[in-house]
């Protein structure tokens, strides 16, 4: 059932919606398999529902429930469109109320199709990194996907932020909504019909979108999966991604290498990303993974591997943005070369001490994984650019030790000077040293 401009439906909690015009051609917002999106107005706010068809849903009441009791938990975290409240039915079927997207934000969906692009390749991380964070904290609050693909994601392009929708077919962990999902997205044993949708499978799921952002083409669609004008039918979608999937950078098995036409963004991309980041690719895409219910990569390594991309991303003077290694420098395409003067050596993790570059909690606080709250700043002293320092921005005190073994504590807003040898403690005895880096003859 269709629903008109103006039309009111109660809900659950003895409230209303009232259906609005999206746009001046047309009443819904969008439209897909199960249902009809609406803008609408309820409770004094502008919202969006989503009204189901009739008979699209194996089980009604299963489904209704689980939405139910997915309003009771509450969000995992704030970047969900989170079911907010349920209508009560009407001529058969219902929907329920959730928050409208901002217009700031677009479908991950153009991307994948070349109709926008990031802004920054600190966006393009910055969106990797809070898709990870979103599947992350789904799975701490005792739930996972049931029906992932490219329209569960709307992306600000410009800054990285994601929102993440259609989150009626997440379902607590050892139960199954019954929609199958798309092939693409799914974890090949689920494809096989080896095993249901759990954390593991929803982690090589994970590895799916990060290849998509990253790369813009899917990691198992190579040489194997062109037919040319042949039509791509249901056993040859089990072959490709269930029974017979090979990675298109798989280093052992080339079968599936790169078709030129169709993974050309792949072949273009693949080699300037680090090697870290492609070496957890052909890590989450090996074979016994895929032929094999094998342990998935988990979040942190994705979100570990990205902060440190991230920290590795300098912006040069004219602007342009260069991947740089901690201890070394670039060449900026304005044609400048850059040094990296120092670098921050951690025990496990060193980063680059540049003007304008920015720590985060998961780097200087022990066992965080913040990424989001900035700690510390790579400043210019204005009276001799050459003097570099790392700005406090934390409420903890660090405590700073120089050349000559005296400690003294950094207050918040108060600056270390970039110098060899220096040892700051950021708290908890996490420390690191600040270490130059040395000059090219």
């Amino acid at each position: 059932m269709a629903l008109k401009e103006g039309q009111t439906i109660s809900t659950i909690n003895f409230k209303t919606v009232k259906i609005l015009r999206a746009s001046k051609d047309k009443v819904e917002l969008g439209k897909g398999g199960q249902g009809i999106v609406y803008k609408v107005e309820y409770d004094g706010k502008e919202m969006a529902l989503k009204w189901y068809f009739k008979n699209k849903m194996k089980n009604p009441q299963k489904f209704y429930d689980n939405i139910k009791n997915n309003i009771a938990i509450g969000a995992p975290t704030d970047a969900f469109l989170w079911p907010l409240d349920l209508t009560e039915e009407v001529d058969g079927t219902f929907g329920y109320v959730m928050p409208l997207r901002p217009g700031e934000y677009s479908d991950f969906s153009k991307y994948l199709l070349a109709k926008i692009a990031f802004k920054t390749d600190m966006a393009l991380i910055n969106a990797a990194m809070n898709i990870v964070d979103g599947f992350m904290k789904l799975h701490f609050r005792g739930f996972n996907y049931q029906d992932l693909n490219d329209g569960n994601f709307f992306v600000n392009f410009e800054n990285g932020d994601v929102l993440i929708c259609d989150n009626d077919n997440v379902m607590g962990h050892g139960f199954y909504s019954g929609i199958a999902g798309k092939c693409r997205y799914m974890a090949p044993e689920i494809v096989r019909g080896d095993k249901m949708p759990d954390k593991p499978t929803d982690r090589f799921s994970l590895s799916v979108v990060l290849f998509l952002l990253l790369f813009g083409n899917h990691p198992l669609e190579g040489r194997l999966t062109v037919k040319g004008d042949d039509i791509i039918t249901e056993a040859d979608e089990k072959c490709f991604y269930g029974t017979d999937p090979v990675f298109i950078f798989d280093p052992k098995d080339t079968r599936n290498a790169p078709n030129k036409l169709t993974s050309a963004n792949a072949i273009k991309l693949w080699g300037m990303v680090p090697q870290y980041i492609r070496d957890l690719f052909v890590e989450a895409f090996d074979h016994d993974k895929l032929h094999d219910t094998k342990k998935q990569l988990l979040e942190s390594v994705w979100l570990k591997a990205l902060v440190r991309w991230r920290s590795e991303i300098i912006k040069c003077g004219c602007g342009i943005e260069n991947h740089a290694e901690p201890t070394g420098g670039f060449i900026c395409a304005c044609g400048k070369k850059r040094r990296i003067p120092a670098h921050l050596k951690f025990k496990k993790s060193d980063i680059p001490l540049y003007p304008g570059s920015k720590l985060y909690a998961c780097q200087t606080v022990l066992d965080n994984e913040d990424f989001r709250t900035e700690t510390a700043e790579v400043i210019v002293n204005p009276k001799d650019p050459k003097i570099l320092g790392i700005k406090n921005l934390s409420d903890t005190v660090w405590t700073v030790t120089g050349s000559d073994g005296t400690p003294a504590p950094k207050r918040k807003d108060e600056v270390t000077r970039i110098a060899n040898g220096i040892i700051i403690d950021f708290g908890r005895n996490h420390t690191a040293e600040i270490l130059a880096n040395k000059k090219e003859d």
